[in-house]
């Protein structure tokens, strides 16, 4: 399970380093220039930002009418800028503009929903981006915006066009001929639809002799089109100033409704909310900053399942501690795997985190797969609290952190007032032990419900969108940088915690797996040394091309003596699973079904536990397959991966 990502980091953020990045001042404003993804980009900052960072994003042209900017930045506006020059609004464009975006609200932390402001070319791009990404544009402002390339620079209108550009629009959008372009039918005056009904509020400054980019085949269409459709649209014709280069390059008559206009829908909506209002800091952060800073390596872990085991936040959580501690060499453990919950994470723990090595800092989530594998109060205390004790006791200087991870269901508890059960259990053991947690789940919602996104257009998923994993990474890596700013590794020292009394006394501390093979079976059963599904069904990670101990025949038994309080299996619980008997020291045989409800989508990893409050002594486990199965199961198989046992090690 151990997992350098540095090959993965660039799929999420790209890192500025002090190296490349350049401070001067502009317009009284500092700004910084840098390199993103091999694109020279600048973002220029307010003397004292508003609350919530607004921002506005220009595109092309970045000094033109620079007036306006510096009206922006005194009022607490940051101002961004990517180069994207002589893409003419591409998808190639809007893939750099994608990633760009996600930069600037996880790094910089800029409010989720921009204000879009292009002048000339600069309409192609900003009316592409806002169709991809509606609920993110909190309004759009063109000054003398092309909003048809047929009518610039094809000059199929009554403009006089630019042939040059032209053959670039036609190459970068990969058009065969000329005719294909003209019948292209995404110009920013089409398909309007998706901003009209997100009500985003648009203006065009536009010069009424203006023969380059002539108002009647641009802002003027596009904004009868986006009236009709329902959507608010205003036209400030600028006609007080000398215009040149016929008529395109005019003074804007009032800068200062210009940059009303972006204040007051930029402001309109709530603040964005501060992700300190979901952070429990408890016993805190303290021991990494001076293990980082003094011994200059750390291990720092990652245990959960397929939000874990899936690229984003992690990636990012990585790349951030990498640059807050340029000379600490890292070690991370990538410990998810996808349906796990605390009870897999606390019998797995061993295996997959603590046999690493010294682990300095532990991320730890579970929520969300406690929850819908319906795991039960006491079974989510218990793991919660062995993952924790576990920790503990090999390095008694590990810090943790526990995310609680969004779910609809829990938006639904949050809507009505409830805490969701299964943060209220993992939050006692974190009050037990003084572990901070991150409440991901409510943070999301009430972020929904403030307006700075949506979940079916940019969350999307329990699973998140890359958008989504950058709400994670953002919440997060605010309660790092507030945990690391206040250290002084030259004053303190490492501290070490003392456990106190367990909540629940069968808590699984000692969890450990141990291999199937280990049982006495006979010849109705078999290890299968690189078991796949004979079926084409979906698997798990860590429950395919490993080892598997398989039976089939109703009947087949098996026997597995083990030492501790908790005994249960670990299967593949596919298609075709049956159900199993089985009896400890002799005791009343109990039935169990393997079929899950998701069995017939995929050969899903589940853990059985079939006793947890035994003596602390060997015992014996047997276990036969059943003659009955489940109406809806193909078969008897019974497919082990592991037994895992809460007791000491042999």
């Amino acid at each position: 399970m151990r997992h350098l990502l540095l090959p993965l980091l660039l799929l999420f953020t790209a890192p500025l380093s002090s190296q490349s990045t350049k401070s001067t001042t502009w317009k009284g404003f500092e700004r910084l220039d840098f390199n993103f993804q091999g694109r020279s980009a600048r973002l220029v900052k307010p003397t004292e930002a508003l609350a919530g960072n607004p921002w506005i994003w220009r595109a092309r042209f970045p000094d033109y009418h620079a007036e306006l900017d510096s009206l922006l930045l005194a009022k607490g506006f940051h101002v961004a800028y990517i180069n994207t020059n002589n893409l003419f609004g591409s998808p190639e464009a809007m893939a750099a503009w994608d990633k760009f975006y996600d930069y600037m609200i996880e790094e910089h932390r800029l409010k989720y929903k921009v204000a879009l402001s292009g002048h000339s070319r600069g309409g192609l791009f900003i009316y592409a981006w806002a169709k991809r990404n509606p609920s993110k544009v909190a309004c759009i402002y063109g000054d003398a915006a092309v909003c048809d390339f047929k009518s610039w620079p094809g000059g199929f209108g009554t403009g006089k066009g630019s042939k040059g550009d032209w053959e670039t629009v036609m190459e970068v959008y990969g058009f065969s001929s000329p005719e294909e372009a003209k019948a292209y039918s995404n110009n920013p005056l089409d398909q309007l639809e998706p901003l009209a009904k997100a009500q985003i509020p648009i203006l065009h400054t536009v010069g009424l002799t203006d023969q380059v980019v002539p108002p009647e085949e641009n802002a003027l269409l596009l904004a009868s089109r986006y009236i009709k459709l329902g959507g608010a649209a205003t036209i400030m014709p600028c006609t007080r100033g000398k215009s040149k280069l016929e008529g395109h390059h005019y003074p804007i008559d009032d800068p200062e409704a210009v940059a009303a206009f972006f204040t007051f829908h930029c402001l309109r909506s709530s603040p964005a909310l501060s992700s300190s209002a979901y952070h429990t800091n408890r016993g805190g952060i303290k021991q990494v900053p001076l293990v980082f800073e003094r011994e200059k390596k750390g291990r720092v872990a990652f245990l959960g399942g397929s939000i874990t085991y899936n690229p984003g936040w992690r990636d990012s959580i990585c790349n951030y501690l990498q640059r807050r501690f340029p000379e600490t060499a890292f070690d991370f453990i990538a410990a998810g795997i996808p349906s796990m919950g605390t009870t897999p994470g606390a019998f797995r723990m061993d295996r997959d985190v603590l046999s690493k090595g010294k682990i300095d800092l532990l991320f730890e989530e579970a929520a969300v797969n406690d929850a819908t594998n319906e795991r039960s109060r006491t079974e989510q205390v218990r793991a919660m609290e062995g993952i924790v004790r576990a920790a503990k006791k090999a390095n008694p200087a590990m810090d943790m952190v526990i995310m609680h991870f969004v779910d609809p269901d829990k938006m639904a508890s949050y809507r009505a007032g409830e805490v969701p059960a299964v943060i209220q259990n993992h939050n006692m053991v974190a009050d037990h032990y003084q572990i901070p947690t991150i409440n991901l789940a409510k943070e999301v919602t009430e972020r929904i419900d403030n307006g700075e996104f949506s979940w079916a257009a940019d969350f999307r998923d329990l699973h998140p969108s890359p958008f989504g994993q950058k709400v994670y990474a953002h919440s997060m890596k605010a309660f790092l940088e507030r945990a690391f700013s206040g250290s002084n590794p030259a004053n303190k020292e490492i501290q070490t915690s003392t456990l106190p009394s367990p909540i629940d006394p069968y808590n699984y501390e000692q969890g450990s797996v141990i291999p199937a093979r280990q049982a006495k079976f006979g010849r109705a059963w078999s290890i299968n040394p690189n078991w796949e599904p004979s079926d084409g069904s979906r698997v798990r990670a860590n429950f395919h091309n490993v080892p598997m101990l398989v039976g089939e025949q109703p009947g087949a038994k098996l026997r597995f003596r083990f030492k501790g309080q908790a005994i249960g299996i670990a299967v593949a619980a596919g298609f075709d699973a049956g159900m199993v008997e089985y009896r400890i020291d002799g005791g009343p045989w109990q039935k169990l079904n393997l079929f899950t409800k998701w069995s017939r989508q995929v050969h899903l990893p589940w853990y059985y536990t079939l006793a947890a409050e035994l003596s602390n002594k060997r015992h014996l486990l047997e276990l036969k397959i059943a003659e009955q199965k489940d109406d809806r199961s193909a078969g008897h198989a019974c497919r082990i991966r592991y037994f895992y046992v809460n007791g000491p090690k042999a």
